[in-house]
């Protein structure tokens, strides 16, 4: 019995060890016992193929390679790197699989899936506009840059210690902004951590001339301007750098720089922690002192006594050790921006090709690796918020002035994008699906000196 699909597939030859597992000469291979997958053969919608890979996932949890073979066949027919959203997303998802059954049973299969793009670095100009494709990180960087505005009022020194796998792209509209008050901008410095996950967007200069140009944008505008990077003279040895590159990175020795005296903070300055698709990098396996490297980072955070920290991130859990669990979130969720490219860019498109390939690394993290291997570890916004009040901090609602930047925002965009209040967080949705969540917080110590109305 086949699955046959009207879109045309292109083949991807992936080759692996050896055919243990895929038996290449069998053209047919027998599917499952019917009651294993009821329901799953029929349209072949979303939530069939959520059930295929559910499947496949418990057979590989189980060891049953059996099962997992066949299933991966009947994946195999469905998958199209060029086909719909729900298509183009299996094709990730089969790959993902296939690499993690090859750790148990090394294997040798073509199959009809999409093809990694090498990591390319890209110039300031080519991730602008990768920033700009879908509203995913400029969602982020207009909440979290009114909400600055608002709790920096009245300094002549504002320092933001930024935290962003987009290297500075939030700051040229900021200082934008900061040369346009009516009283002169504050002196503007901003710090950022020389460490980084290697995970997209990569940009093919150094963090030092990202500063570089940041200080001309700034002059050129009239903004007094320093910007730092700490860690950047922590020496490594080969090993540890050789770590930065597959998984890990080392946060440990950042957290160490975290102290009022190597950040040279100043008592006349509003300090502003900006926290932008960052926090889920932070391993969450508690180690010394029975703390992980996540709660480390947030309690450090919070003894600097910042003004203001700003949250953004995807809402979505794959914090579970269960790949089931991880398989039923990431793909409840990530078929969203494979959704928003169909309705503007053509099936040829380089930029969607590699939109869609940088996704497709992040599935496999979530899918193939476990322990500090897998990096993809996101808290959904319910489970983050917990999170920052249980060590002790408080909401800051967002204020009305910006949530009508961000309603401007999204109708430079595509129709389906919205965004929803809930409680005091803002949330960017895809046809009501929720994407990203923005929040702001102040600790409890100085929640009474800035007038904020917080929540708890």
């Amino acid at each position: 019995m086949h699955v046959h699909m009207k879109a045309e597939l292109k083949a991807a030859s992936i080759s692996f060890q050896n055919q243990t597992l895929f038996n290449t000469h069998q053209t047919t291979p027998p599917l499952p016992e019917p009651e294993a997958l009821k329901g799953c053969l029929g349209s072949l919608d979303g939530a069939c193929i959520e059930k295929l890979l559910l499947h496949c996932a418990s057979a590989l949890e189980s060891n049953d390679i059996t099962l997992a073979q066949q299933v991966m066949w009947v994946l195999n027919n469905v998958a199209s790197p060029l086909g719909d959203t729900n298509q183009r997303l299996t094709s990730w998802f089969l790959r993902a699989l296939i690499s993690r059954a090859s750790r148990i049973c090394p294997v040798s299969m073509n199959f009809k899936g999409s093809n990694i793009i090498q990591r390319r670095l890209m110039s300031v100009t080519e991730l602008a506009g990768y920033v700009d494709l879908i509203p995913w990180h400029r969602f982020g960087f207009c909440a979290s840059n009114n909400e600055i505005f608002k709790a920096i009022k009245g300094f002549k020194r504002v320092h933001i210690l930024d935290f962003s796998i987009t290297p500075c792209m939030q700051w040229p509209t900021f200082i934008d902004s900061l040369a346009k008050l009516q009283e002169g901008p504050p002196s503007l410095r901003i710090t950022v951590p020389f460490f980084r996950p290697m995970v997209p967007p990569l940009v093919n200069i150094s963090i030092h001339e990202v500063g570089q140009r940041l200080g001309n944008f700034a002059k050129f505008k009239d903004v007094p301007f320093e910007f730092n990077v700490i860690g950047d003279n922590v020496s490594l040895t080969s090993e540890e750098l050789s770590n930065i590159e597959s998984t890990n990175f080392h946060f440990e020795s950042m957290l160490n720089l975290l102290n009022p005296n190597m950040l040279s903070l100043r008592e006349d300055e509003a300090l502003v922690i900006n926290c932008q698709n960052w926090l889920r990098y932070l391993s969450d396996d508690r180690k010394s002192q029975n703390i992980s490297i996540r709660d480390a980072f947030i309690n450090l955070v919070k003894g600097l006594n910042p003004q203001i920290v700003l949250l953004v991130d995807e809402d979505c859990d794959l914090s579970s050790s269960s790949l089931t669990s991880r398989i039923t979130a990431s793909f409840n969720h990530l078929w969203i921006p494979f959704d928003a490219l169909d309705t503007f860019l053509p099936k040829d498109s380089c930029q969607r090709t590699e939109f869609e390939s940088d996704i497709g690394q992040k599935i496999e993290n979530i899918i193939s690796y476990e322990g500090n291997q897998r990096i993809e570890r996101l808290e959904s916004a319910l489970q983050m918020s917990q999170r920052m009040k249980n060590a002790g901090y408080f909401s800051v609602p967002f204020c009305d002035e910006t949530i009508l930047e961000v309603k401007g925002l999204l109708d430079e965009h595509a129709s389906g994008w919205g965004m929803k209040k809930d409680e005091s967080m803002l949330v960017l949705t895809w046809k009501g699906n929720s994407c990203v969540y923005a929040t702001a917080w102040v600790p409890n110590e100085i929640r009474d000196h800035i007038g904020l109305n917080a929540h708890v």
